[in-house]
């Protein structure tokens, strides 16, 4: 785009060159018609006549030139022209209809280029043509015979008719220049401007796609941080009950031990997930796959009984990985709190939306239900997705854990 247009002229500049060319090809004319009729003059004696014609000459270039580089509101260069035609009349009075045509073809041209409107400018011709008949005809009566004006009007309305052609054609080809050039310009600056828009928009993608990675690498900091470390801290505290309740009370520290090496598996399975998402790669399994896998690892080895009830549901991104966190900290706190022995997990798919039941036969609890580290992150994601996430237990009764997700669009 920049080597394209890369010796273009500005656009004030070149308007303003053009006007100079212009007002150069005026004062071309102007002195060809002076020193077309200064002898003639010197030799009739019509120094009056000579001082006028270069009077008028000069006035027209200064009032021509004003108007060009100094008037700006269309009414004063109406009045600008109107003074302009007088000096184009008293020119012409004084030496005939010599270069008449040119000189109102170069008048009207900066004229058009200073007011660059279609309507106006097609005014200004209309008002050219009238002043262009009365030029012409008082010229045409100074240096005739007034008699032979009817023998003559043949000829007179044949010239007359060639110079409207001569203007007309001016104005035409002219205003199409002008028009042609305006839309080019407009379209050069809206390339510009899209390519500026362009390089914006590709240096703001960049930039949003830097912060999308570094959101991303953020919150998978925060899953492990959270996740995997509680996970971690949730095992050594229970092996160490182990430890103390071994020779006292084997059953429970059976239970705790169990415990223990599911949160250390839970733990594994999110930094193991935490290292795939890092590397770009994705679970190629399905959310009941994974279900059913986190249900045969616990149970493995382990006298718990899990029944499940799971519909393979699409679901992706943080509500996959939500799903499976939950089951894994539920039955790690039944386990651990609840002192659970069964669970039962329920996946179903509604109009409304996701529904995951998650409930144990542990001992349950009293009054309301307290939400530590565990619990709290649960019902916040939950939230964060749009769902919601609830707690229930009743003494002997077990804890019970009710998650509600929308559907992926």
């Amino acid at each position: 785009m920049d080597k394209e247009f890369e010796y273009n002229i500005n656009d004030k500049h070149f308007v303003k060159y053009l006007k100079l060319l212009l007002l150069g090809l005026l004062a071309l004319i102007e002195i060809l018609i002076c020193v077309q009729y200064i002898g003639h003059y010197i030799e009739n004696g019509g120094t009056a006549q000579l001082i006028l014609l270069i009077a008028s000459s000069f006035l027209l270039f200064v009032f021509v030139t004003v108007d060009s580089f100094a008037i700006t509101k269309i009414a004063f260069k109406f009045v600008f022209f109107g003074f302009d035609s007088l000096f184009l009349l008293a020119i012409c009075l004084i030496t005939g209809n010599s270069y008449l045509y040119i000189m109102y073809c170069v008048v009207l041209t900066q004229f058009y280029i200073s007011i660059n409107d279609i309507k106006n400018n097609m005014i200004l011709f209309g008002v050219s043509c009238g002043l262009f008949v009365i030029s012409f005809i008082c010229s045409w009566v100074v240096f005739n015979n007034v008699e032979s004006f009817p023998r003559n009007i043949v000829q007179i309305m044949g010239d007359l008719v060639f110079g409207f052609a001569i203007i007309g054609i001016h104005a035409v080809v002219t205003n199409f220049i002008l028009k042609f050039y305006g839309n080019n310009l407009h379209l050069r600056q809206a390339l510009k401007q899209a390519d500026e828009s362009k390089a914006q928009l590709k240096e703001v993608y960049e930039q949003l796609s830097r912060t999308a990675v570094y959101e991303e690498r953020n919150r998978i900091a925060k899953d492990i941080h959270d996740n995997a470390g509680h996970s971690m801290t949730t095992v050594i505290m229970q092996t160490e009950a182990a430890k103390l309740l071994i020779d006292n009370n084997p059953e429970e520290a059976k239970n705790r031990i169990i415990s223990a090496n599911i949160q250390a598996k839970n733990a594994l399975d999110q930094m193991r997930e935490s290292v795939h998402l890092f590397a770009g790669r994705t679970n190629a399994r399905t959310l009941k796959e994974e279900l059913e896998e986190i249900i045969a690892q616990t149970i493995d080895g382990t006298e718990l009984k899990i029944r499940c009830d799971i519909d393979d549901v699409s679901l992706g991104g943080d509500g996959f990985r939500f799903i499976l966190n939950s089951v894994k900290e539920s039955i790690a706190n039944g386990l651990r709190h609840g002192s659970a022995t069964a669970f039962y997990i329920e996946l179903k798919k509604s109009l409304s939306g996701l529904h995951l039941l998650i409930s144990d036969n542990g001992r349950g609890i009293e009054g309301s239900v307290k939400e530590g580290f565990g619990l709290r992150s649960m019902r916040e994601k939950a939230e964060a997705l749009g769902g919601r996430c609830d707690f229930s237990s009743e003494p002997g009764e077990g804890f019970e854990v009710d998650i509600t997700l929308p559907l992926d669009k």
